[in-house]
């Protein structure tokens, strides 16, 4: 007997990306965190880099390049603060891991699932970093705000879905 998949075979194509789209999209998204006034992005919690680490995953759906995009992200970003190199780098080598095995199940073209993903993605994060720095780094003055983590993820919500509708101009169907 035949098997029937209820999952469309646009769902299931995995992206790639020109290297200097690959390359140069992370990279403005560090440019722009950095440049841009603290106040602007920093007191609402918008996280440039944490979003490209998210698109980046879901659209090639390969757990390994979501690590390693991650990482290499995580550790520019790591760069470009006061924190331990390395803390950053983890953080967001765990988000790209797990947000390209929920490409694979999830329709990630949706706005919906964009929205959801980009919370629950942006929640994961702030709740990792409290970790390693309170516990790895043992940090005692590491405080988890959840009110300032809700309106972050509102905030990179609220980023993410129209910046991921533009950079999806640029992917190339494998």
């Amino acid at each position: 007997m035949r098997e029937r998949s209820y999952t469309s075979r646009q769902e299931l194509d995995q992206y790639a990306f020109r290297p200097l789209v690959a390359l140069l999209i992370p990279l403005a998204c560090m440019v722009v965190q950095v440049l841009l006034p603290p106040w602007l992005l920093a007191k609402v919690g918008i996280d440039l880099p944490l979003l490209a680490v998210i698109y980046f995953a879901v659209a090639r759906r390969s757990p390994i390049a979501g690590t390693i995009t991650g990482t290499i992200i995580g550790l520019f970003q790591d760069g470009l603060t006061n924190l331990p190199f390395g803390v950053y780098g983890i953080a967001k080598a765990v988000i790209g891991y797990i947000a390209a095995n929920i490409g694979f199940a999830v329709d990630m073209d949706n706005t919906v699932n964009r929205a959801i993903m980009n919370f629950a993605f942006s929640l994961a994060q702030s709740g990792m970093l409290y970790l390693i720095k309170r516990w790895v780094l043992a940090d005692v003055t590491a405080h988890l705000l959840p009110i300032h983590e809700v309106i972050a993820a509102v905030a990179n919500t609220a980023a993410g879905v129209p910046l991921f509708f533009l950079l999806d101009r640029f992917r190339i169907r494998e």
